[in-house]
């Protein structure tokens, strides 16, 4: 960063949204994945769609690179500056701009803190459903350059459900108005949806019009213990015919253990099980539920449950699901964030368990996952006396072969994660050839000069 560049940047976001100091780039060069060295050159904080404009005109005719910075909680590799890129952070464009309380609309810029959405929502007696355990931390912007999906995805879908409109500036530093927040627009390509999942190598995301969803209803949380997957299926069949279902999670006893660890707390049952089920219904629908439950225990699908009596006790079961990601981070994971149809869950994760443990039977594998549509995610841990550079060889070897169990069940490498550069080299698994090389041409169409997220996503191209 040479002191005339650093001159241009800070007369286009102003001197105190601009540094370059080590502690800072060491932040915001990287995000939750922990396999790759931070090295960016600089960090920005454009306050305003102008801001952002100027910098990306700048980058085009300066040749430089760069890497958008949301809430950092990715899990891909995808907010990684490595190779001396301009990060652009959006924390100072955090602001919620207006309500429409006819349509349920809110324009939100894209720094705004999931959590904090979630609850401007709630304060005008509506939700945003999209939610995860990093939603006191993550930003819309990154949410819908992700496109995640979290734990209600059964019932709200995905982040791209609630996206009514967005403004973007490309890689040619153009401002796109899409969509204008309507419910109908059959007006030929809906681009918006390009740029939602994109990962930021198209543009970036500046503005969003979030559609709001009404209050649920209240809400109750029943964990149970189960003996095995094909039990947790039945579960997931039995209770969705008899009960209005919201969430329905899995994890695995391995998984429980960390999070007992991890809490400092005891486990919820008296005799331990191979697998647990979360699942949050509508309290309106307790008593199908409870009908289901006494069928699956009647039959051995399920071994015990615990039922939730207030909201702070349904806060509390949700922590043994929640609390897993942040229980094993200190044990550097090598995630798989995998998806199938969800009637091949069982086979699939048998598949893949079986083709990690024969090559590493030392490695822990932690199973959690949403059943309700077909999401699992498998962390393998590091050991202790393995190098992080070492480890991540390995489980990069690994992780071909349980590609191709995914790509044998026609699944996706990538279910919420994204690809990044985590997975950037395994796409093929998904994509055929043709779709990466168009994918590769919408690039270049919106990007020419590929200054925006380079390397991430698709390989570099000339």
């Amino acid at each position: 960063m040479t002191d005339s560049l650093r001159d241009e940047l800070i007369a286009i976001v102003g001197e105190t949204n601009i540094t370059t100091s080590s502690d800072d780039l060491e932040a915001y060069g990287r995000d939750w994945t922990r396999f790759y060295l931070p090295d960016p050159a600089v960090v920005v904080f454009p306050k305003a769609i102008e801001d952002v404009l100027q910098l990306v005109v700048f980058a085009n005719e300066r040749d430089l690179s760069l890497v958008p910075s949301g809430g950092r909680t990715g899990l891909s590799g995808g907010a990684v500056a490595r190779e001396r890129e301009i990060v652009i952070s959006f924390d100072k464009m955090n602001r919620i701009h207006s309500f429409d309380p006819v349509d349920h609309t809110v324009v939100v810029e894209p720094g705004v803190v999931t959590a904090n959405l979630q609850a401007y929502a709630e304060e005008h007696d509506l939700a945003y459903p999209v939610d995860f355990a990093s939603a006191g931390s993550s930003q819309i912007g990154g949410n819908i350059a992700t496109n995640a999906g979290g734990i209600k995805v059964l019932r709200y879908g995905l982040t791209r459900d609630q996206v009514a409109g967005l403004k973007v500036v490309t890689g040619k530093g153009e401002l796109l108005n899409l969509n204008q927040g309507l419910i109908k627009n059959a007006t030929g390509y809906d681009l918006r949806h390009l740029f939602i999942g994109s990962e930021g190598t198209l543009g970036l995301i500046v503005e969003a019009t979030i559609r709001l969803s009404p209050l649920p209803p209240d809400l109750c949380v029943l964990l149970l213990a189960v003996p095995g997957m094909d039990s947790v299926m039945r579960v997931f069949d039995r209770f969705r015919r008899k009960a209005s279902l919201t969430a329905f999670e899995f994890f695995s006893d391995q998984a429980m253990d960390h999070v007992l660890s991890h809490l400092n707390t005891s486990a919820p049952f008296t005799d331990r099980s191979d697998y647990y089920v979360l699942l949050e219904l509508e309290e309106a629908s307790l008593e199908g539920a409870m009908t289901a439950f006494e069928d699956c225990l009647g039959d051995g699908t399920v071994i015990d449950g615990i039922v939730s009596q207030s909201e702070q006790q349904r806060i509390d079961l949700w922590r043994y699901r929640e609390g897993i990601s942040e229980s094993i981070t200190p044990h550097t994971p090598y995630k798989n964030d995998l998806a199938v149809r969800i009637s091949r869950v069982p086979e699939f994760l048998a598949a893949v368990s079986a083709t990690v443990s024969t090559r590493y039977p030392d490695f822990e594998l932690i199973w959690f996952g949403h059943i309700g549509d077909g999401n699992l995610h498998l962390n393998i841990l590091r050991p202790d006396d393995w190098s992080i550079d070492s480890f991540k060889a390995e489980c990069d070897t690994v992780s071909d072969d349980v590609m191709a169990v995914v790509a044998q069940f026609e699944g996706s490498v990538s279910a919420e994660h994204g690809v990044g550069l985590l997975k950037r080299e395994q796409l093929h698994y998904t994509r055929s050839a043709e779709e990466i090389e168009m994918m590769r041409g919408l690039k270049r169409v919106f990007d020419p000069n590929n200054v925006m997220n380079p390397g991430k996503l698709l390989p570099l191209y000339s």
